[in-house]
């Protein structure tokens, strides 16, 4: 299937999605950040792994749409972008906020307590090959450049480490898995040896994902 630079931008109507990955080669570290715009109102949800660090874990279900600038995000103590620079090549993606660090990846798929932790980041998404199509849209592989902010600890920087996006749209639209259903993992964390955390959201429409990292990238499966 042919995709249009027009696929990058919302359809009128439509539930649009973009959701990003990135992680270092080793795993040792792994982004995931998400948006959902909806007809007046849209859903933000991010997370951040670390080996032998808690999950940080941030959404927001409830954010006005800004009409003069859908991929703008901005809720209390949180602004956020995936901001469209080159159709089909280039993505800005960054958030300032409150992050939650949960020991336990699993209270993320409940009420979500933990310690409020502000993150920022500052990443530019580009491709390195074409997009392929997916149920409802489409998914591109790409590498991310750029730095993170951690209070009390020193920026981590980014170059040219792996990335992949998804971008979908429709009349509805489920928690995003990346694995067939016949593929099943564990619950909890993956890579035990180096303490690296899955990273799971609960979604206001009752449906949920775990995402999990290892050295071939991020996938996902609902549940």
């Amino acid at each position: 299937m042919e995709f249009s630079p027009d696929d990058e931008q919302p359809h009128f109507g439509l539930v649009d999605e973009w959701v990003f990955a990135v992680w270092a080669p080793d795993a040792s570290l792994g982004i995931v950040s998400g948006h959902r715009l909806f007809e007046g109102h849209a859903w933000y949800w991010a997370a951040m792994i670390e080996a032998d660090r808690p999950l940080m874990h941030l959404t927001e279900w409830e954010i006005v749409v800004r009409a003069f600038d859908p991929f703008i995000v901005k809720a209390p103590e949180m602004w956020a972008e995936h901001q469209l620079d080159a159709p089909m090549e280039q993505w800005s993606i960054g958030n300032e906020a409150y992050f939650v660090a949960l020991d336990d990846p699993a209270d993320a798929l409940g009420r979500a307590y933990g310690r409020p932790t502000p993150v920022a980041m500052d990443l530019e998404w580009y491709s390195t090959g074409s997009a392929t199509e997916i149920a409802n849209g489409y998914e591109q592989p790409g590498v991310v450049h750029g730095e993170i902010e951690l209070m009390h600890r020193p920026n981590l920087e980014l170059v040219e480490v792996p990335a992949h996006r998804w971008r979908r749209w429709g009349i509805g639209l489920g928690a995003l898995t990346t694995v067939s259903p016949d593929q099943t993992g564990e619950t909890g964390t993956i890579n035990g040896a180096n303490g690296l955390p899955c990273a799971p959201f609960a979604f206001p429409d009752g449906t949920s994902s775990t995402w999990r990292l290892d050295t071939h990238g991020w996938t996902s499966r609902t549940h």
